[in-house]
């Protein structure tokens, strides 16, 4: 049977497929999707500072019933307290928005403001065992290549923009060189550049009898690629999880791969005008 978790650096297993709550604003529909996914199976729940719903995650992690030590919650720090000073209070802010005594993974969400001294800071709160494991998120290769070169601990994670066509090969590379687990937001493009009717996906899923969300996550995992799809349906849910029943073959993937097109199709953060979109939302 396949293992549905990947081991981290530190050793931590973290479930390959968690549920992503990006933009679910209303308490009650993302109360209700952690439900759905908890119930489906989830083990792994992806929110943030920025996503303004870290309380509602909480209660229905409480509401759940299931054993704090059977999840794995991560949240992420946001720009405006990405320093040394103001990180340990930005995280005790997640932890009790949480309702939970510690976090199983912390990330940096961008790689602006004072990165050095936020990093000193989660490294503090994982050498104290707050945290199971610390990481980034939307770093770049070489920024995360001077991260490492200038502080004790390798970052777990790194969390980035990767589907089909903007499949990251450098970035992950590089992170399996470092012993960093690749983790995909936006897997599906949130539908963008026709992903849902794309020839070649369409062709895998119906050879696969899958869905080709389900193509896309199994062509994720199948490369080491933790994912962490979004969805408020319980059936997509079910759906988004039921992907260990199955396997692509060289062929479907070396045809998936050839899809790449290095297309960045939300935001790219070595432009100076996207740094300051990001930093402007405080």
């Amino acid at each position: 049977m396949e293992n549905k978790n990947i081991i981290l650096n530190n050793g931590v297993a973290m479930p390959k497929v968690g549920l992503g709550v990006y933009k679910m604003v209303e308490e009650s529909e993302c109360i209700a999707a952690v439900l759905a996914a908890l119930e489906a199976g989830y083990r792994h729940i992806d929110t943030a500072s920025y996503y303004f719903n870290e309380k509602a995650v909480g209660k229905a992690i409480k509401m759940s019933g299931i054993p704090r030590e059977e999840l794995f919650i991560t949240t992420k720090l946001w720009v405006n307290d990405t320093n040394e000073a103001l990180a340990p209070k930005a995280f005790k802010q997640s932890l009790d928005n949480l309702g939970l005594d510690y976090l199983d993974l912390y990330l940096v969400h961008q790689p602006f403001n004072d990165v050095f001294g936020a990093w000193r800071a989660l490294e503090k709160l994982y050498a104290n065992g707050d945290v199971r494991a610390i990481g980034v998120s939307n770093f770049f290769p070489d920024i995360l290549q001077n991260l490492i070169l200038f502080n004790n601990v390798v970052p777990a994670v790194n969390q980035i923009e990767l589907h089909p066509f903007n499949q990251q090969n450098q970035a992950h590379a590089f992170h399996q060189e470092q012993g960093i687990v690749t983790e995909s937001w936006a897997s599906f493009a949130r539908g963008r550049n026709d992903m849902f009717s794309n020839p070649v996906l369409l062709e895998i899923a119906s050879q696969t009898g899958k869905t080709v969300g389900q193509v896309i996550l199994r062509w994720l995992l199948q490369r080491d690629i933790a994912v962490i799809p979004k969805s408020v349906t319980p059936s997509r849910i079910q759906e988004n999880i039921s992907i260990f029943d199955f396997s692509l073959s060289d062929e479907q993937m070396q045809l998936i791969s050839q899809l790449n097109e290095d297309l960045i199709l939300f935001h790219d953060e070595r432009q100076p005008e996207v740094i300051r979109s990001i930093c402007s939302r405080l």
